[in-house]
């Protein structure tokens, strides 16, 4: 084929694929968005408003440090590998390029409306100009005794090669001349991370300064005798991401040698404030040179993701109404006995509305019973200080089989897990850490209890992780059982992580990477055939992300038979719905409010329109994604338990899709636009923090109907 056929085959390729797909990208940045709108909404209190700016701030430097990162590497390497829609490394670069120079000017006006906002409310972020005297005599000593020790400044010149900024570093350069012989001087001061982003000034009153508007504040005394002809402040981004050698023999020294490399790593993104001289901005662009780092100028705030430590001011009128998650009352009934109450009945829990210490007393109890003989956890992210870690701990030096399945690959959680790992080891628990090639990202605990003449298995299955702090703002489920089918396939799951045993045969898991794409697969087409046989067929699924383009494929064959499918995808979606043809039959929501949706929640209608007592209903820990599907992994677990089932569907799922205070319904186009009350308001966060749980009430709910029933409106 001649090259110019080529090129034209492929660009009509590429079309086709773009009308069917939006970009994994930029369908990203459209999620950062939305949170970044919720600074904006007049409805949360405003240090919430601080937060979620915060929040887009932070998840956009992640952003570039991962997929804008992997995308400059492929371009840089001349890898042509096309995006879902067609898109080459490059063009995708160009069209990200756009999108967030946009996003971050909407960042900064936001920041200028809330700044003032909160000035209005006795918060104040002081700049350079004149204060009372005595916090200017404050401020003063403050960076004499607690920022001047710490700063090393460091000239410019040939003798001083460019010193080593490492990721997210703030540097400020100043152009000086000496007073005295009118010598030019260029200094460079690092901001060390050691020093906090935000000094309150003493008083009642919040009064706040930025370091680096304290350090230009009195650069006079860190540069006697000189004269400030002119300053700058610049940020970095590094590519942070560490990628596995399949020949690498030691997983744990590997790792650890990979964290202190990506310190180190290319720089992605380099910005600068606006307004510096242009020769300020020369030098600096030159100094980087051989990164092929973008560069942005900064006309505001520099790095919006610290602006959480203002957040902290303990001003609880301009925050969210505090909130206690409720412990299961049916595990009270039962004195506090875990296992006896599981021994009983299932049991779902509905964090962050339920409380986590239900999965801590699990293991706290399993730690402390004599009749447990072992317990299996998986690690993914556990946090910092856990009480997770502590039972396994405890439980170990009782003399208890124990062993932690830990990933290091949990990005940016490796050195934490790192260190966690050391821990468990020294206290006798069996450490794995799983496939070198595969995240382990599934989310199960099993204790092994001797009871009567045998032993009994309890599971615990999370469509989130075993984490004490993002369990409180993430919502998620987390499902208890002793069914035995569940236990045999609990230990099935664990023997192919520790040694590699494959299963054979599993008796309700589902796992991926070996069988979950086929049989999510096998569950879409049944309800093709319903849809074919005049059945009502009908899919509801709930979900961080929809990527896999062969199961979105799948959905569209669905839509086009005649299922209505409902999907609720917090974040990336690259199925387009709504399209005349291809997905009439698709719509997508976006929920983004007080806390971040988090778990996944699959529900099929088995030829019945759902809500309904024979719907098929799973809960995972997996997104739709190519990486959940084929490189980690992951669980699908059926719900079988009557009331877990009608808690699940009924309240969980049919609760997201009523939600229309703080929903996004995504258009044709890529575009979403915020649903409206339209006088029957109804907010999915609220309803739950003001309804107790069904499964966990146990004999209360027997005493006080106080649910209301929830219902879908009819169709049209």
């Amino acid at each position: 084929m001649a090259e110019a056929d080529l090129s034209q085959t492929m660009s009509e390729a590429g079309a086709a694929n773009e009308a069917r797909y939006f970009n994994r990208e930029l369908s990203w940045l459209n999620f950062n968005q939305r949170v970044l709108e919720e600074a904006r909404n007049p409805a949360h209190p405003l240090l919430e408003r601080l937060r979620f700016l915060s929040i887009s701030g932070n998840n956009l430097d992640e952003f570039f440090m991962v997929r804008v990162a992997g995308l400059k590497g492929q371009q840089l390497q001349g890898v042509d590998l096309r995006s879902v829609d067609g898109l080459t490394p490059a063009q995708q670069l160009d069209a990200l390029e756009e999108r967030v120079d946009a996003l971050m000017g909407a960042q900064q006006s936001v920041w200028h409306e809330v700044r003032e906002q909160l000035k209005r409310a006795s918060i104040t972020v002081l700049g350079l100009d004149a204060v009372d005297a005595k916090a200017e005599a404050w401020l003063r000593a403050h960076f004499m005794e607690q920022v001047f020790p710490i700063l090393t400044p460091q000239a410019l010149d040939p003798a001083h090669p460019f010193p080593f900024i490492p990721n997210k570093g703030l540097s400020l350069f100043f152009d000086l001349v000496r007073e005295s012989d009118k010598e030019a001087l260029q200094e460079l001061v690092i901001l060390p991370a050691t020093l906090p982003r935000f000094i309150r000034v003493p008083g009642k009153a919040a009064r706040y300064i930025a370091i680096e508007t304290l350090v230009r504040r009195y650069c006079g005394l860190l540069f006697p005798g000189f004269f400030v002809r002119d300053s700058g402040l610049f940020r970095i981004l590094r590519d942070s991401d560490i990628e596995i050698e399949e020949e690498a023999e030691d997983l744990v020294r590997y790792y650890r040698s990979a964290i202190k490399q990506r310190r180190r790593g290319r720089i992605i993104r380099m910005e600068i404030e606006s307004g510096v001289a242009q020769a300020v901005e020369d030098k600096l662009q030159d100094m980087m040179q051989g990164h092929e780092a973008m560069v942005v100028d900064i006309d505001g705030f520099m790095g919006i993701g610290d602006l959480d430590r203002l957040v902290e001011e303990d001003r609880p009128d301009l925050k969210f109404t505090a909130y206690a998650p409720r412990f299961p009352e049916r595990i009270r009934e039962y004195g506090g006995d875990c296992f006896a109450a599981i021994r009983a009945k299932d049991i779902v829990v509905h964090h962050p509305y339920e409380s986590f210490d239900v999965v801590i007393a699990f293991l706290a109890q399993a730690a402390a019973d004599p009749d447990v003989v072992a317990i299996k956890q998986t690690l993914y992210r556990a946090g910092k200080q856990s009480a997770i870690i502590r039972a396994l701990i405890d439980a170990a030096e009782a003399g208890k089989s124990v062993t932690a399945v830990v990933e290091l690959k949990a990005r940016f959680d490796e050195e934490q897990n790192l260190l966690w790992a050391s821990q468990l080891e020294r206290a006798g628990v069996q450490v794995v850490y799983g496939f070198i090639e595969w995240k382990t990202h599934a989310k199960i605990s099993m204790v092994v209890r001797r009871e009567g003449d045998g032993f009994r298995t309890y599971c615990h299955f999370g469509t989130g992780n075993y984490h004490p702090v993002t369990a409180r703002i993430y919502t998620d489920l987390s499902f208890f059982t002793a069914d035995p089918r569940a236990g045999r396939d609990a230990a099935a799951v664990f023997n192919y992580i520790t040694g590699y045993v494959e299963p054979q045969h599993m008796e309700l898991i589902t796992l991926s990477p070996l069988h979950l794409r086929q049989n999510l697969t096998s569950l879409i087409d049944a309800e093709i055939e319903h849809a074919r046989a005049g059945r009502a067929g009908t899919i509801w699924a709930k979900m961080n992300s929809l990527v896999d383009s062969a199961i979105i494929e799948k959905l569209y064959a669905a839509s086009n038979a005649g299922v209505r499918i409902e999907l609720i995808i917090r974040g990336i979606c690259c199925l387009r719905p709504g399209v005349p043809g291809m997905s009439d039959n698709i719509s997508v929501k976006s929920v983004i409010g007080r806390f971040l949706e988090h778990s996944r929640i699959w529900a099929f209608g088995n030829g019945k329109a759902l809500p309904n007592n024979d719907a098929k209903v799973f809960i995972s820990s997996a997104d739709w994604m190519s990486r959940n599907f084929d490189r980690r992994v992951e669980y699908m677990l059926p719900i079988e338990n009557p009331t877990v089932h009608d808690q699940i569907l009924d309240q969980v799922l049919v609760a997201n899709l009523l939600d229309n205070e703080q929903s996004w319904a995504l258009q044709s186009d890529g575009s979403y636009v915020r649903l409206k009350p339209d006088g029957h308001p109804f907010n999915l966060h609220h309803y739950f923090m003001t309804n107790p749980s069904l499964s966990g009430r146990g004999a209360a709910r027997r005493k006080d109907e106080a649910v209301p029933k929830l219902s879908l409106p009819k169709r049209r």
